[in-house]
């Protein structure tokens, strides 16, 4: 139940801010151009708003009938006319709307605070707002179609240089390759799983950690992913944590799909460690990774969580990998001395909003460490971008990434 009321408010709430959207358009429309009768044109505006929500009404309708008719969520179509022709136009009207709704929010409440002034030269500044607001719509009509499509073509590489004091000669310039969500699917496809894997080859890594998520959902794509991650070179091999999505290739069987996943990904010489450790002998130095498991599915336990962030030995370098970004981890890793704390699951906000002093990502609901890097005494904390998608088949204002961590010694 509370699945369908938190799918009700998200719907609700996006109508008000499209009629928002509209309302501002068209105020600003009459104070500009008083000749233009909008009346005329109605039925092309209401035709365009319709065709604009075809997707959400499809789906309201697929949703009830699909409950009614099975007792179960409907699966959305693998056509790529329905998503060029119905998905994708919704997705990229709300994404304007919202992106221009949250700058006309701010006019409004300028308005409202200097409202003295606004009431003695409203004459005056009335044509100013219309403008301002005719020009962020227009901006964004562009923007956010070319961000999108940049998003979801492009993969950045980021490099960090870690510095340590007592690092070993053998772990001088040790490089590892941190990537995370790669989530194939029908989006996050052969070409941008492709483009993916060759950015963190031509890294030439020594280790690479994967942060977990190998796919979205459906069983349909586990031995894409595996086979994708497979074609990674990596020296000491190529390791992940369980994420989030690793347990939905079933929706009713979490416990096969974790299963299917991490034999596929065997068989490709990747290996997925769900609570467990690994040591690397870099000749005569040696590196610990924790693995740590804690998704929607599974919640690990304090006492686990103890035991698996307590170390028998101090090791030259010491990692800690988890699939969440989560204070209770960071507290643990910085509690037993790890060196660097590397997780995902955020897609970096993967849609986030420009705002005034702030970005405004639907992530900072969960957490504020969205993407990026972050200081606890000596241990750092690398959140990545990682590559799929969730919910929304797009990303905006969130780049994809491979991370290279590079290990050097401080002077």
């Amino acid at each position: 139940m509370s699945f369908i009321i938190w799918i009700l408010v998200v719907i609700i709430l996006l109508f008000v801010i499209e009629y928002y959207f509209i309302r501002k358009i068209r105020s600003s429309i009459k104070i500009l151009f008083p000749k233009i009768q909008l009346s005329k044109y109605k039925n092309i505006i209401v035709g365009v708003i319709v065709y604009i929500n075809l997707y959400m009404i499809l789906v309201i309708f697929a949703y009830i009938y699909s409950m009614i008719a099975y007792g179960d969520r409907p699966v959305p179509p693998e056509n790529a006319f329905f998503d060029y022709l119905v998905l994708f136009p919704f997705w990229l009207s709300m994404l304007i709307f919202v992106q221009c709704g949250l700058l006309f929010l701010v006019l409004d409440l300028l308005k409202l605070i200097l409202l003295p002034m606004y009431k003695k030269y409203r004459a005056k500044i009335l044509p100013i707002h219309a403008k301002i607001i005719l020009a962020i719509a227009v901006l964004f009509i562009i923007y956010v179609p070319i961000r999108v499509i940049y998003d979801y073509n492009t993969v950045s590489l980021r490099i960090i240089e870690f510095k340590k004091d007592s690092l070993p000669p053998d772990l001088i310039g040790f490089k590892i390759a941190f990537i995370s969500d790669i989530q194939a699917d029908r989006y996050t496809n052969d070409d941008r799983l492709e483009r993916f894997i060759s950015k963190v080859n031509s890294t030439n890594p020594d280790l690479v950690l994967i942060a977990g998520d190998m796919i979205t959902s459906t069983p349909n794509y586990i031995n894409t992913s595996a086979k994708y991650v497979g074609m990674i070179k990596s020296k000491y091999g190529v390791y992940s944590c369980v994420g989030d999505h690793d347990n939905w290739a079933y929706w009713r069987d979490n416990g096969r799909s974790l299963r299917e996943i991490t034999e596929a990904l065997q068989e490709n010489d990747v290996h997925m460690i769900d609570n467990g450790k690994k040591v690397f002998d870099v000749n005569n130095s040696k590196l610990s990774v924790t693995f740590v498991t804690n998704t929607y599915v599974e919640m690990i336990s304090d006492e686990m969580l103890d035991s698996l962030a307590r170390l028998k030995q101090n090791y030259d370098l010491k990692i800690f990998l988890t699939h969440q970004p989560r204070n209770k981890f960071i507290e643990a890793a910085a509690l037993h001395d790890y060196d660097l704390l590397l997780a995902g699951h955020t897609h970096g906000g993967q849609i986030t909003f420009f705002f005034p002093f702030y970005n405004l990502s639907a992530t900072l609901i969960e957490t504020k460490y969205v993407r990026g890097d972050f200081k606890f005494g000596d241990m750092l904390m690398i959140v990545t971008r990682g590559l799929g998608m969730s919910l929304l088949p797009m990303r905006y204002n969130s780049t994809p990434e491979v991370i290279l961590i590079t290990l050097n010694k401080k002077n």
